[in-house]
């Protein structure tokens, strides 16, 4: 994935030239005051939240980012309208044309994080019932570049988010013919293992490759499942996302989405 940079909050000229034309249009200004921060400088400062898990109010303001809650708002709107989905699908666009995008198999998995404090999509925590916690989903390719992800409550089942990840990756244009959607077949451990959720994906055309309970260890999916595990760590990398410490669930969702196009964009760099 290329060397760790020294100012990962930075946005180069190539991030931003994809970015720029999917942000909304500000609206007009009601009150004289100061000047709008400029829509780049505030994506510095969210990156800089997303990367350093620093709390909104406490953002350096010598760093020339705007206020925290400049930044939280710019990220609040950008959400709203959809923007991280928009650039993923873009980043996505550029592996396909690259023939870069891997669709013989799809891996699934998911990823439990506290939760500071209690708010829409999160539960009781697995291991600590009296603790609140959410769940990180993540479906990716065979190379281990994020296709869907989502959140749910800590107590939620990991087989009940298999249906909803595939209808949420996006179609996938690039090349000649029709844009693609479907993995050929999803690769899951025992957590997934529902005969009921098998026919549902059979039906979708697609193959379902899942680990069975009471069947010894040594299946063999280990050998490609590991290419999630490393994109879940690549996501808690950013240490906003190690803590939920966002009451509102669309504001951690905004981080998640940020953080895989990120992942993605690195990909392009790399692959393309």
């Amino acid at each position: 994935m290329g060397k760790r940079e020294s100012r990962p909050w930075i946005v180069s000229d190539e991030l931003w030239g994809l970015i720029e034309p999917l942000l909304p249009e500000p609206g007009p200004k009601l009150k004289p005051g100061r000047s709008r921060v400029p829509d780049r400088q505030a994506l510095c400062g969210i990156l800089f939240v997303l990367h350093t898990g620093i709390q909104w109010e406490y953002l350096p303001q010598e760093l020339g980012f705007g206020s925290g809650m400049t930044c939280w708002r710019r990220l609040a709107a950008w959400n709203e309208a959809g923007v991280w989905d928009r650039l993923h699908l873009v980043l996505l666009r550029k592996l396909r044309a690259a023939r870069q995008l891997d669709w013989s198999r799809a891996v699934i998995d998911s990823s439990h994080v506290r939760a500071a404090r209690p708010g829409p999509k999160s539960g009781p925590s697995p291991v600590d019932r009296a603790r609140p916690g959410s769940k990180h989903h993540v479906l990716v390719d065979g190379q281990g570049i994020p296709l869907a992800v989502s959140l749910t409550g800590g107590n939620r089942n990991d087989v009940t988010q298999l249906l909803p990840l595939l209808a949420k990756v996006p179609s996938v244009a690039g090349l000649v013919g029709r844009p693609r959607r479907r993995p050929a077949a999803p690769l899951a451990d025992r957590g997934y293992d529902h005969d009921k959720y098998r026919r549902l994906v059979w039906k979708q055309g697609i193959k379902p490759v899942i680990a069975r309970r009471g069947v010894p260890h040594g299946s063999g999916l280990g050998v490609h499942r590991w290419v999630v595990e490393r994109t879940i760590a690549w996501l808690h990398g950013f240490r906003r996302l190690r803590i939920r410490w966002e009451r509102r669930d669309d504001i951690h969702e905004a981080f998640l989405g940020l953080a895989t196009c990120l992942i993605t964009h690195r990909h392009v760099e790399c692959l393309c």
